[in-house]
């Protein structure tokens, strides 16, 4: 599968080429499909993969035939495991948080009102869980994990996810994820509200795409339309800008230092509360 450019139809004027460590896009009718794909690495994202997401959500909104969208990761085992920590924290520690997100007032997803149903294949956490937050409806494979590890490594979510996740489920739930870094199963994540519902892991992307040719049958202009009002009533676009704030501000400590240090290094942290 190609990035941007690939499938049975494509979206002309898009960008072409791909390997593994790139994002999937085709259109299959009104439905285009978007894919994180680098399995080898649980689909983990790379600073190039982050910006070819935006590039495949850019081509789906300007597509007048692409009424609806899946997004999943490639292989079984991931949606994704978050940020590649190895090429993003060097840059962000170096306080260049603008290269993942160059307007603070957009988030994933946070202005394209075409409806995305995610098909959440395995893990999803860190960066892979903050995409999540952006979607419509989830469904989740049996086995799909979901966590915020961050704050064990000395980090704290980005991607609005401060914003979302206290909207999306209730606040001790919410607390639950962000302070303590722990993983809840998918069952549980349906019973917090988090994804819509749980099937076999062989048919979760079959089960999104009939849900997503669904919403395509529905009047394009009444679904767009209702999913910017629930949007944009929100008003989240000053939140997102103080989330983001906040989190350069933890990254210039020596604690987002030494977290990701000790990731990378296998050990535990050692942190000076500075």
């Amino acid at each position: 599968m190609s990035a941007i450019d690939n499938g049975s139809t494509t979206t002309a004027g898009a960008p072409a080429g791909v390997a593994e460590g790139d994002v999937g896009y085709s259109v299959d009718g009104p439905v285009a499909l978007i894919t994180l794909d680098r399995p080898s690495a649980h689909n983990a994202l790379t600073i190039h993969m982050i910006r070819r997401l935006a590039e495949a959500t850019e081509a789906a909104r300007q597509d007048d035939t692409v009424r609806a969208i899946v997004l999943t990761g490639a292989g079984d085992r991931a949606f994704s495991a978050g940020g590649d920590l190895g090429e993003l924290i060097p840059r962000l520690t170096r306080g260049e948080l603008g290269i993942l997100v160059p307007d603070p007032s957009k988030r994933f997803f946070s202005d394209l009102f075409k409806p995305v149903v995610a098909a959440v294949n395995g893990l999803c956490l860190a960066g892979g869980f903050e995409i999540l937050l952006g979607t419509d409806i989830r469904v989740a494979a049996e086995h799909a994990v979901f966590g915020l590890p961050e704050v064990r490594w000395g980090l704290v979510p980005g991607g609005g996810t401060h914003v979302r996740l206290p909207q999306q489920v209730p606040w001790a739930i919410a607390m639950k994820l962000l302070l303590t870094g722990d993983h809840i199963c998918a069952v549980e994540a349906a019973q917090h509200g988090l994804v819509t519902e749980v099937v076999p892991a062989a048919v979760v992307r079959q089960r999104a795409t009939e849900i997503a040719h669904g919403l395509a049958r529905n009047a394009p202009v009444a679904v767009r339309t209702a999913k910017e009002i629930a949007v944009r009533a929100l008003g989240n676009e000053p939140r997102f800008a103080l989330e983001l704030a906040l989190n350069e501000r933890v990254l210039r400590t020596g604690d987002a230092v030494e977290g990701p240090r000790a990731f990378t290094e296998k050990r535990a942290p050692s942190y000076r509360n500075r």
